[in-house]
Formats: C-alpha cells, sequence, structure tokens
C-alpha cells in the first residue's frame, strides 16, 4: 500500500471515530466546538511549523499568491462544510446530514471522472453503480430533496478538488486554511469568554483539555487527506471515504444504542457491498502489476543469446527479484 492509500485510510478512520471524541463534548454548544477547533488548529499547526522550519514556509507562501487564493477558496468551502453541518444538527437535520457523507463520495468521483478524466473500468463502474443504488434508496426512503446532504456533499467535494490542484505541501496549506477563520473564530471565543457563556475555564479540567486537543484533532486527517488528495484518484478515495460513515455508524449502534432501521440496512449493505467489488479489483490489478514486474526481467533474461557479450554485467547486477 503506497503512502497516499495510507494517508487516506488514516483520514477515514480519525473521522470515523470522532463521534466518540464529540460525545465527550456534548455538553458545549457546536458552534464553540467548531470555533475551538478553528482556533487550535490554527495555533497547533502553526507552531509547528515555526519549530520545525522557522519562517521559510511562510514566505514561500507569501510569494505564490496563486497558491493563496486557492487555499482561500478551499478555506471557504471546509468552513462552510463545517458551519452547515453544525447548523443542521442543532436543527434536527441529522439524518440529513449523515445522508450527506454517503453521498460525498460518489461527488469525488464525479469530480474525478468530469474534471481530470479519471477512468473506470467495468468493475469499478458496478461498485460505483451499486453504491448509488444505496443512496438512492435511502434518499427516496426519507421522502424530499435533500438540500442540506447535496450542499454538504458538493462542498467537500470541491474541497477536495481544490486541495488536488494546489501544488502545496498538507501542513503549510492547512495553516493558511485555518488562518482565514482564526480572526473569526477568535473573536466569537473572547466574546462568549466576556459574556460568561463560554465552556473554557467554566466547567472543568477534562473539557478544556478536550477543547485544546480538538485543534490537533482537526489537523491530523486534514493533513492525511490533503496528502492523499494530490497521490490518489479522487475515484478511489470517493470509494475509500464510505469508511468513515461505517464507522460512525459502528459508534452509534454498539456503543451509543442508536437505531439500525431496515433503510440503513438496506443502503449500509449497497455500500458495503460495493467497496468489497472495489476493493477486491484493486487488489487483483495490484497482484497482476507485480506479478508482470517480477516476470520481466527472466524474460529478458530467456531473451538473451547464451554467447551474447555480458559487457561487464554479471548476473549479481541484475534485478531478477
Amino acid at each position: 500500500m503506497n503512502r497516499g492509500l495510507l494517508a487516506a485510510f488514516g483520514a477515514f478512520l480519525c473521522w470515523g471515530v470522532f463521534p466518540i471524541y464529540w460525545k465527550a463534548l456534548d455538553h458545549v454548544p457546536a458552534l464553540e466546538i467548531v470555533a475551538h477547533r478553528l482556533v487550535w488548529c490554527c495555533l497547533w499547526v502553526v507552531l509547528f511549523l515555526f519549530v520545525t522550519r522557522g519562517a521559510r514556509w511562510l514566505t514561500r507562501l507569501l510569494r505564490r499568491p496563486r497558491v493563496l487564493r486557492n487555499l482561500t477558496v478551499s478555506s471557504a468551502l471546509i468552513g462552510a462544510n463545517w458551519f452547515l453541518y453544525i447548523w443542521a444538527v442543532n436543527a434536527g437535520h441529522i439524518v440529513e446530514t449523515s445522508l450527506g457523507y454517503f453521498i460525498n463520495p460518489l461527488v469525488n468521483v464525479m469530480f474525478g471522472v468530469l474534471l481530470f478524466s479519471e477512468r473506470l473500468n467495468r468493475r469499478q463502474w458496478l461498485a460505483i453503480g451499486v453504491a448509488a443504488a444505496g443512496v438512492a434508496y435511502m434518499t427516496l426512503a426519507h421522502g424530499r430533496l435533500p438540500w442540506i446532504a447535496l450542499v454538504l456533499a458538493a462542498s467537500f467535494g470541491l474541497y477536495s478538488v481544490m486541495r488536488k490542484i494546489t501544488d502545496v505541501e498538507s501542513m503549510p496549506g492547512l495553516a493558511w486554511e485555518s488562518a482565514v477563520y482564526f480572526p473569526v473564530a477568535c473573536a466569537g471565543l473572547l466574546w462568549l469568554a466576556w459574556s460568561g457563556d463560554g465552556a473554557m475555564g467554566r466547567v472543568d479540567w477534562q473539557t478544556d483539555g478536550l477543547l485544546l486537543l480538538s485543534g490537533v484533532l482537526t489537523a491530523v486527517p486534514l493533513i492525511l487527506f490533503a496528502i492523499a488528495a494530490r497521490q490518489v484518484p479522487l475515484s478511489t478515495i470517493g470509494v475509500m471515504q464510505y469508511l468513515a460513515p461505517t464507522l460512525q455508524l459502528l459508534c452509534g449502534t454498539l456503543l451509543y444504542d442508536e437505531p439500525f432501521t431496515p433503510v440503513e440496512a438496506v443502503g449500509f449493505g449497497c455500500i458495503w457491498t460495493a467497496l468489497a467489488i472495489y476493493t477486491a479489483d484493486g487488489l487483483g490489478a495490484h497482484w497482476r502489476r507485480r506479478a508482470l514486474a517480477r516476470a520481466r526481467p527472466v524474460d529478458a533474461l530467456a531473451a538473451e543469446p547464451a554467447d551474447a557479450p555480458t559487457s561487464g554485467r554479471s548476473l549479481q547486477g541484475r534485478d531478477v527479484s
């Protein structure tokens, strides 16, 4: 498994188990949690970059206005995604927000095919079709146009596109993205502290620690995702992304006793079937490439005449692995 695939797996694993972390902060208003995530993410990432690289990363970024424009757009997209999600959860649209995370991988696949000319073979198209059928069934079962889910999926899909086309390292890119919202988030937290409504320093030390660490836990999967977005085809990321909502389902049903209805059973069954098809196809292609790579040196040796001059080469110098 290459570095990009490992990064994608790590990002979606983190996002999949996030409910455990946020459940420990359910006594803090959601918008306040988001503000803490933005502020501490920015501070942790910027501090790490200055300690490890000095100011070189910042001067390089400031010399690239096109990169800064792209990162500002991606920051707006991810920020809008977070805030719409928080509003929807507080307004009682949790089912629709979860649907958005199932639609999002299909949106990534669509962008990969339409914008980057990524090609899918028949088995991959079958996997996408099965997953789309599961998402369509859940959509129809809820009986109305899921505009919140569609906006959530589209905003994160476009975020994936912007990070893929932006030639910048993951951590400096994340530092700029979080810095765009830093003044607003910081002002909001200061206002909450001044008015006496903020959670930081008023509840208990566990809450303070969880809010402080929310920046690190926000930064890690986004950094991993940024690495994956530039090294892995969006079509592959689109299918792998189902790992996060699947883990969220397991957290909800096994840890917090949330209901699992027949509608979710059918939808998840389609998604898991699609994952199995796509994974089997990817593993088969990987094994075929390895077998071909091993066969090529042997074929070359067999084709070389026995009395051919070696020009000083020996079998020990050949790659016959």
